[in-house]
């Protein structure tokens, strides 16, 4: 294995991480609430999700750069691949914004706003995930 593929494959494991974590809190915490588990419960459970969650996009970030460093631009402006890198570093920065503002706001928050913040999150990671396998 090069280390382009070394690169690319802890892009993709952190991208899983990501992402698979937003699912799989989103469903920890509907049936937790279900439950009537303690406030405390959920604050512990994001809390521990909030560290894996940074770490995973800060490897991601630093892995797509490395990768972007690499990228030969002429070859890609000619099939596309310049313009969904754009959608999909746009949609990376509309993901980590929302979560960092979730993060500064979900103790203040209702939990329909936080929810709604959650589910946004989710939805432009998905749209990384479809912008990245177009690429």
């Amino acid at each position: 294995m090069d280390l382009d593929e070394v690169v690319r494959w802890f892009h993709l494991l952190a991208a899983a991480v990501w992402v698979g974590g937003l699912i799989t809190l989103s469903a920890l915490v509907a049936a937790v609430r279900r439950a009537e588990a303690d406030r405390s419960v959920l604050q512990a459970m994001a809390r521990q999700f909030g560290r894996l969650s940074w770490a995973a996009m800060g490897v991601a970030v630093v892995t797509g750069v490395i990768q972007l460093s690499r990228l030969d631009f002429s070859l890609a402006d000619d099939t596309g691949y310049a313009t969904a890198l754009m959608i999909k570093l746009t949609l990376v920065g509309i993901a980590a914004g929302l979560a960092f503002f979730h993060q500064l706001t979900a103790k203040t928050s209702t939990p329909a706003k936080r929810g709604l913040i959650q589910g946004l999150i989710l939805l432009s990671s998905l749209g990384i995930l479809a912008t990245a396998v177009a690429l």
